[in-house]
């Protein structure tokens, strides 16, 4: 079981726009810890069945194979506040998601339906059947 926290575990072309990411949140005075880059089916099955068929809150609608975590283009955060993660302080998450976006990445905490304000991810334009298919990012 794979759940990665590795910058280098993303595509080479997210690589940097984590990168470009931590460094801004830094320059704003918000520190972030990395909790999730690559994740393996095994690991995302078992994150769906959290708050389904295990004890916990549901986590994720996408089971393996449905999660762009699988496909290296997605990783997941948590601001830290005096070495604390923090994870229901909706201003510090606006912060990061503003970041986020300016550093020309996804923000699930804009998404209409089960937004997720961890989630930060890059596609170029590929949609989850895209990668389900075979296709990658150009590189």
């Amino acid at each position: 079981m794979i759940n990665s926290r590795n910058i280098s575990d993303l595509h080479i072309k997210v690589q940097p726009l984590c990168e470009k990411f931590l460094d801004e949140c830094k320059k704003s005075g918000i520190d972030i810890l990395i909790t999730s880059t690559y994740r393996d089916i095994e690991i995302q099955n078992a994150l769906y069945a959290q708050g389904r068929t295990t004890p916990g809150h549901i986590v994720t609608n996408a089971r393996g194979g449905q999660s762009f975590h699988q496909y290296h283009v997605a990783f997941d955060t948590v601001p830290v506040i005096c070495g604390k993660p923090v994870w229901d302080d909706m201003q510090v998450w606006l912060s990061i998601g503003h970041i986020g976006k300016s550093c020309g990445l996804e923000w699930a905490g804009d998404w209409k339906s089960f937004p997720e304000k961890p989630h930060f991810q890059f596609t170029g334009g590929l949609s989850l059947r895209d990668f389900q298919a075979g296709k990658t990012l150009p590189e």
